[in-house]
């Protein structure tokens, strides 16, 4: 049970997210919308590329998102997530699946405060009968300077098994910068911590990620690409590992003009996804 649960928590993440038209004035004072509903649905294809010392593997991966904005008023919002993700290594298919939601209050010249909750469960191959599932929750908050969006969160969570009461403590927290240089040309930058532990050991992950997104003027669509590293370290260990994921995607989203606008006024929410690694699994 307790290597199932470490191979489960040998985890690479990504989400997708990027941005594009030149920045108009409005970018320094963004009008409240009429509420509506908003969103975007969106899927990426990519590789994956693991080291560890004196050896290496890489894999093909592919997942999705689909997210919405519910306005409660003009400044009360909830969003709703679904996500899926999956990993093909060595032969085997890892995959995992689940969603989010979001409370928040935001106004959109200013900034966003609200908390989510996650929950995400993990099959596939060598994971044999057992159901891995981990959740978490936390408060998250976005400040929005001109044509920049600072966005923060931290979380707690735990990595279960059902039947089991071993479990891994999992908190971490991330930190992304949005650059919109134009309307609907976005690049973000992200920096995120993740620690899991379990009866003294612990599983350490620094992750730097860079994005870039363009979407089509006077469409819904968009198309992204996404490079990020992830650092793992365990304790007690002096070795390893460094998984770098390169993706690249189409969105298409409803509700929203442009990307500045979708950020501001529609599905601007999103969450720390893992990318299931599971090669010491069983």
């Amino acid at each position: 049970m307790y290597r199932l649960l470490m191979g489960a928590a040998i985890a690479a993440t990504a989400t997708s997210a990027f941005a594009a038209d030149a920045v108009s004035p409005i970018v320094m004072d963004q009008p409240i919308a009429a509420p509506h509903i908003s969103g975007y649905v969106e899927a990426y294809l990519g590789g994956l590329y693991l080291t560890v010392p004196g050896d290496h593997a890489t894999a093909t991966t592919a997942g999705g998102a689909g997210r919405v904005n519910f306005p409660i008023d003009p400044r009360w919002n909830i969003q709703t997530d679904a996500m899926v993700d999956s990993l093909w290594l060595q032969g085997q298919n890892l995959y995992g699946y689940g969603g989010a939601v979001h409370a928040y209050w935001r106004d959109p010249s200013a900034y966003a405060l609200g908390g989510f909750a996650t929950i995400t469960g993990y099959g596939g191959d060598g994971i044999g009968g057992e159901s891995i599932y981990n959740f978490t929750a936390g408060p998250e908050a976005q400040v929005y300077l001109g044509n920049v969006t600072l966005y923060g969160q931290v979380y707690y969570g735990q990595l279960r098994a059902n039947g089991s009461s071993d479990h891994f403590d999992d908190w971490g927290g991330r930190g992304v910068v949005r650059y919109f240089a134009r309307d609907n040309l976005r690049f973000d930058a992200e920096l995120g911590f993740s620690n899991l532990s379990i009866s003294g050991e612990h599983l350490n992950t620094v992750s730097g990620a860079l994005q870039a997104m363009y979407r089509f003027s006077g469409t819904p669509l968009s198309v992204f690409g996404r490079y990020q590293l992830d650092h793992e370290t365990f304790s007690g260990s002096s070795g390893s590992i460094n998984i770098h994921k390169y993706v690249i995607g189409l969105r298409a989203s409803f509700g929203s003009d442009t990307l500045i606008d979708e950020d501001r006024n529609g599905a601007t929410m999103d969450t720390y996804r893992p990318n299931f690694i599971l090669p010491f699994a069983g």
